[in-house]
């Protein structure tokens, strides 16, 4: 097991990274201050884990809560089921929440222990590589509007963070290449080297083998932890963890919630990303092929929805948190390893990228 530290003061936790943690309840113990817990999964998880997790909390008294699974469910809705189970069963303010599962799961879960009597605790367990290497570590919690993705939510931390990397052994294909669109971002953003060492290892990545993965999760990680200890609430350079993010979004929305896995539109809204930084002439078209094969070896989509016009893109990427003042910024990179946030860019340039033919752009990759 290796472990790294969010640094926030008082409010610091351990990210622990290994297989086979989800039995070792010594490892959650010291994070939980009642007797009881409930445990917030799906009902694609709760199958494979409930019982493991439940099991190594026997000295506990622990509420299920099970939920139906999918992006399409992260709304206020499902939110009200959690808080119907909490009040059901009585859970004070020492209770803790335990989120079991992907993005959604965590978010959802987190928000409600945000908003639960005023903020009780809670951990995160993530099972998919995207939640690992992603949302589950820096307290960002909430749930989708139909108006745009994650606008209703709280910054809130967990008091831990456990990943065990053999629920990734049962991750679809589809879902862990989802997961490695979020791996390759921090390569591109802060850590040209790691960049280099997905390209040696996507294969094995890909093979889910646990090795290269325990890698990939702990560079991602630390990674995040360190955009998140200087700048827990976004005001600033955590910002630029959101490369693609303002494209993927609006795919995410304008196509429905739950067609698009998060991790394949940050994909094609990455690739967007990418195409602009090198219209503007801050990298070369080299460096944009570079991120786009790499996106393409990892078994993940470049290219936007084609019905979607730069008119839809431009109606959703209004309605975005980064927008301030009502300009509009974007993450893009000034080199390999070097992201901005910036609103100082010529409109023509945003509307050629989004007119841009991906297709012709990604074939010869």
């Amino acid at each position: 097991m290796q472990t790294i530290k969010v640094e926030l003061g008082e409010r610091s936790y351990p990210i622990h990274i290994g297989e086979g943690l989800l039995g070792q309840a010594q490892l959650l113990a010291p994070h939980i201050r009642g007797r009881q817990v409930a445990i917030v999964s799906n009902e694609t998880v709760a199958p494979l884990y409930l019982e493991t997790l439940t099991g190594s909390l026997g000295a506990y008294s622990v509420v299920p809560v099970v939920l139906p699974d999918g992006e399409a469910h992260k709304n206020w809705e499902t939110l009200q089921t959690i808080f119907d189970a909490l009040l059901t069963a009585r859970l004070d303010r020492r209770a803790t929440i335990i989120a079991l599962g992907g993005g959604v799961i965590g978010d959802m879960a987190g928000f409600a222990a945000a908003c639960y009597q005023r903020g009780i605790d809670f951990i995160q367990i993530p099972t998919t590589l995207l939640s690992q290497v992603d949302s589950s570590v820096g307290g960002k919690t909430g749930i989708n509007h139909p108006l745009g993705k994650n606008m209703v939510g709280a910054f809130y931390q967990p008091q831990a963070v456990l990943i065990d990397t053999g629920t990734l052994k049962t991750l679809p294909p589809r879902e862990l290449s989802a997961g490695l669109a979020e791996v390759i971002k921090y390569g591109l953003i802060c850590d040209e080297p790691f960049l280099a060492w997905l390209e040696d290892n996507v294969e094995a990545l890909r093979a889910v083998d646990q090795a290269a993965l325990t890698v990939a999760i702990k560079r991602s990680c630390e990674a995040k932890a360190a955009v998140v200890n200087a700048d827990e609430r976004e005001t600033g350079v955590r910002a630029t963890l959101n490369l693609g993010h303002t494209f993927g979004h609006a795919i995410e929305t304008q196509m429905g919630y739950g067609v698009w896995l998060h991790g394949e539109a940050v994909a094609a809204g990455t690739a967007m990303a990418l195409e602009m930084s090198m219209r503007l002439g801050w990298i070369s078209q080299q460096a944009r092929d570079r991120g786009i094969r790499l996106m393409k070896r990892a078994g993940l989509p470049v290219v936007p929805p084609q019905e979607m016009t730069p008119a839809d893109f431009l109606q959703h990427m209004a309605i975005d948190k980064k927008v301030i003042d009502g300009r509009m910024r974007l993450v893009l990179l000034r080199h390999i390893g070097e992201a901005v946030v910036t609103d100082d860019y010529p409109q023509e340039v945003l509307q050629a990228t989004l007119a841009a033919d991906y297709h012709a752009i990604a074939a010869p990759l």
